[in-house]
């Protein structure tokens, strides 16, 4: 089944305690579609500006994403991140933020998208997502994710939203935030109270958690050796779960299981290499091959 992804694409300067790399690939709706479309066709909503090179949305639509929900504002710039690693490659400091296009995001969705029955809301303002809501018809599943600046700035429009999608995708530091509560088990079961019928806390290296009112469990993080840029794993996890998920067009317990696993797998890859390059050199193959050693890892 086509899978929707609304959210930022986006220009990152990263530094890591090795490497420096300058106006690369980013943004949440670009590394969650590349993630998702091992798995099922993805169409893309997003905005940039005039200096977006055109080669960056051929390079999308070459690896089976849909940009015809890409947006370009003239005389605007495209949104940009600057960040640095710290040693452990686990913390990052945010060094510059330029929302520029994202100032002004107001998506209108093509009409063939309107009808899409998945639809994940990446980062992004939590009006946005609504307004991005309000113009979808009758879709099967739809995931959020979140962040602590829209947790902080905008928490009646978060509860709003959480009245209307089925599941929530956040970190542990915007669970413990939205929850008010530092044990992240607590915080998974009182963040469901507020309307999701799941939630997903990404632990970074640590893995995931899964929190409905039936059950709740823990996955761990694919050990890899070859970390290199963390930026956009969380994005790569959510976009490996929802394109799954579309895939099966179903999100039955067990399915989901299976999709949180695809997601930590996915995720693995992206940490391997700078940007999105990782993303555009493996297969399903390859991800299949890495999820079977996964399960292997699992079994006791």
């Amino acid at each position: 089944m086509p899978l929707v992804v609304v959210g930022s694409v986006a220009l990152d300067s990263v530094e890591t305690p090795h490497e420096r790399r300058e106006n690369v690939v980013g943004g949440s709706a670009v590394y969650f579609g590349l993630a998702a479309r091992f798995f099922t066709p993805v169409r893309l909503v997003g905005v940039v500006g005039e200096d977006w090179p055109p080669e960056h949305t051929q390079l999308l639509q070459d690896h089976g994403i849909d940009t015809s929900g890409l947006m370009t504002i003239p005389g605007a710039k495209t949104f940009r991140w600057r960040g640095r690693y710290l040693p452990n490659m686990n913390d990052r400091e945010t060094l510059e933020v330029q929302l520029n296009v994202m100032s002004q995001f107001d998506p209108v969705l093509p009409e063939a998208f309107r009808r899409c029955k998945f639809l994940f809301l990446a980062n992004g303002s939590t009006k946005m997502q609504m307004r991005v809501l309000d113009q979808c018809v009758g879709p099967d599943l739809v995931v959020a994710d979140t962040m602590d600046h829209w947790i902080r700035n905008e928490p009646e429009e978060l509860r709003e939203l959480m009245q209307r999608i089925d599941g929530l995708v956040l970190n542990d530091a915007e669970a413990k935030l939205l929850a008010q509560d530092e044990n992240l088990v607590r915080a998974g079961k009182k963040i469901l109270e507020f309307g999701p019928t799941f939630v997903v806390i990404k632990k970074g290296e640590h893995g995931a958690m899964f929190f409905s009112r039936h059950e709740m469990y823990v996955l761990p993080a694919y050990p890899t050796s070859a970390v290199v840029d963390p930026t956009g794993a969380g994005d790569s996890f959510a976009g490996g779960m929802m394109g799954y998920l579309a895939e099966k067009n179903d999100f039955s317990p067990r399915t989901l299981k299976e999709a949180m696993a695809y997601g930590v797998v996915v995720a693995s890859f992206t940490v391997e290499d700078f940007s999105i390059d990782r993303l555009l050199k493996i297969r399903r193959e390859d991800i299949q091959l890495r999820l079977d050693e996964y399960r292997k890892m699992l079994m006791f």
